[in-house]
């Protein structure tokens, strides 16, 4: 298979941000005046503060700043639309396919580096910086819609970025580990209206993340480092079938048998490889579609949209728990019906107990019986309005 080379453009913002095209294949050069940022943006402030918890030996990040940030603004004024005369955006260019930013107000940043080691005991008082970075993804010019209306070359130019970043951001000083996520629908919490997701530098492995690499790390040491515990657990699912939700060539994606929220699907690729970057060419263009297939089943189960969270797991860059991680993307709503949303109340947020409404095998089923539209190559925006 021939795959088409996406141009990769970098600019800075009138306050030293840096902003990256990623443009679709055949997508036109834009002239150099287009990229440049004429606003009279004030200084970037001082990173915030990570604090240590010694009562969980978890950091927290202080990131006060973030209350003045920008929270769903009307169309006329999205700062992540393309610029216009009445609206000069973050994106200079008056057109864009998928763009990466760093964010105006981030929870971590703008600057990378080394944050205290964590003591093994004790700690209380311990803080630092919030060094890190926090970048925007934007899917696409357009204000409305979803990542499930993009066609099949917009996601994977998506998937470019993603991958693209994830490497780029590996290999600044201090960073941990790499996450890129989406938060969709008002019920999620989402500021801005407009199609994009985020990505996330931390100076430290998160505590999700370090409970889940604990776990993969003995099971990978236990079976002599011949299989990583999500190559184990997808065989397993695959095997039984009453989970699963599709099989790829190259992905699969299932109900996990003890999920936490009344929609979860594990998505998992076929080959160990620890993120996005070390994906190869016909794996992207898998994940494209199959991705797309999964979106396109979450909205078709209720009449309105579904509210997710699209959580791609990586590989910490820890030395330790790296080699026995895995890419996997974990998708999840808390809507447990129609006109229902699950809250996290006593054992959940409290106890980190979960109590699920539902039952896997029966979400599996709705999710393989669900008829969706096949997703064409062409991007949203190109289809007439």
């Amino acid at each position: 298979m021939v795959h088409m080379s996406r141009r990769v453009t970098s600019t800075r913002l009138s306050d030293n941000r840096e902003l990256i095209y990623f443009d679709d294949p055949e997508t036109p050069s834009r002239p150099p005046g287009a990229l440049v940022d004429h606003r009279d943006l004030p200084p970037r402030g001082e990173p915030g503060e990570v604090r240590f918890d010694a009562l969980s030996g978890e950091w927290v990040a202080i990131a006060a700043h973030r209350q003045s940030r920008t929270h769903l603004p009307p169309a006329d004024q999205c700062p992540i639309c393309p610029t216009t005369a009445a609206n000069p955006s973050e994106i200079p260019a008056p057109d864009y396919d998928v763009v990466v930013f760093e964010n105006r107000f981030p929870s971590l940043g703008p600057v990378a580096g080394d944050i205290p080691p964590a003591p093994s005991t004790g700690g209380h008082g311990l803080k630092g910086p919030a060094l890190g970075r926090c970048e925007v993804v934007a899917f696409t010019p357009q204000h409305t819609g979803s990542f499930a209306e993009l066609g099949e070359t917009r996601a994977r130019t998506v998937i470019e970025a993603w991958a693209q970043r994830t490497e780029a951001l590996s290999a600044l000083p201090g960073i941990k580990q790499v996450f890129p996520f989406e938060n969709r629908g008002a019920d999620i919490g989402v500021t801005l209206h407009h199609p994009h997701g985020q990505i996330y530098a931390y100076p430290y492995v998160t505590p999700r993340a370090a409970n889940l690499g604990a776990v993969a790390r003995r099971y990978y040491d236990d079976v002599g480092a011949k299989e990583t515990l999500a190559a184990s657990l997808l065989r397993a699912e695959r095997e039984d079938g009453s989970r699963m939700v599709l099989e790829g060539k190259h992905f699969s994606a299932y109900v996990p048998f003890a999920a936490r929220w009344p929609l979860e699907v594990h998505l998992v690729p076929h080959r160990h490889v620890a993120d996005l970057a070390g994906l190869r060419g016909e794996e992207k263009e898998e994940l494209a579609h199959v991705y797309l297939d999964l979106l396109k089943r979450l909205d078709a189960l209720y009449p309105t949209p579904m509210p997710y969270i699209s959580a791609w797991h990586q590989a910490p860059l820890d030395p330790v728990l790296r080699p026995s991680g895995q890419l996997h993307l974990q998708l999840t709503s808390p809507r447990r019906a129609a006109d229902k949303l699950k809250y996290l109340a006593g054992s959940e947020a409290a106890m980190g107990a979960f109590i699920n409404d539902t039952t896997p095998e029966a979400v599996a089923d709705r999710l393989r019986s669900v008829a969706v539209a096949p997703a064409s190559a062409k991007t949203m925006e190109d289809s007439p309005a």
